[in-house]
């Protein structure tokens, strides 16, 4: 598969290539068509920032099984943060990725390509968007963390 063209992002001291051939979701997902209906599903090098190097996956739907946004199919635990896998798309599970199984570190260190989760056969979420828009989701959700973390820091002042 060749390589995507991507996007530079930069924001407060987040920075990132945001691949051009996606979708995007509000919650740090991407996804890219394969073919026909088929779509592998990730997360964007902003959700494994988050969750730190990650330590564990895993599925809790098998192929075949019909699946629906915002479905809890799995559940990932970073250094940083436990949090649930949320479906993205409306269809039939196909597939995890088998790569996860030995090379778990691929989800942090290449996130768009050799780290994707899941393959779904269906239709994104109404709620995914194209790279535009997410960049301004992107910059909304670092802006509020900035000013969460301006505030708590003034808060802290003798």
């Amino acid at each position: 598969m060749s390589a995507s063209q991507t996007s530079f992002y930069k924001r407060s001291n987040f920075v990132t290539h945001l691949p051009m051939d996606r979708l995007y979701s509000p919650s740090h997902f991407w996804l890219r068509r394969m073919e026909g209906d088929r779509w592998r599903i990730g997360f964007t090098k902003f959700a494994t920032r988050m969750l730190g190097e990650i330590v564990d996956v895993q599925f809790e739907k098998k192929t075949e099984d019909a699946i629906t946004s915002g479905e809890i199919i799995g559940s990932i635990e970073g250094f940083k943060a436990i949090s649930d896998i949320y479906c993205v798309a409306d269809g039939r599970f196909v597939t995890r990725n088998p790569l996860l199984v030995d090379n778990i570190e691929m989800i942090g260190k290449d996130p768009y390509n050799a780290g994707w989760l899941y393959e779904v056969d269906g239709q994104p979420d109404a709620k995914c968007r194209d790279l535009e828009t997410y960049r301004a989701i992107l910059d909304a959700t670092i802006d509020r963390m900035l000013a969460k973390q301006s505030t708590t820091d003034t808060d802290e002042q003798p």
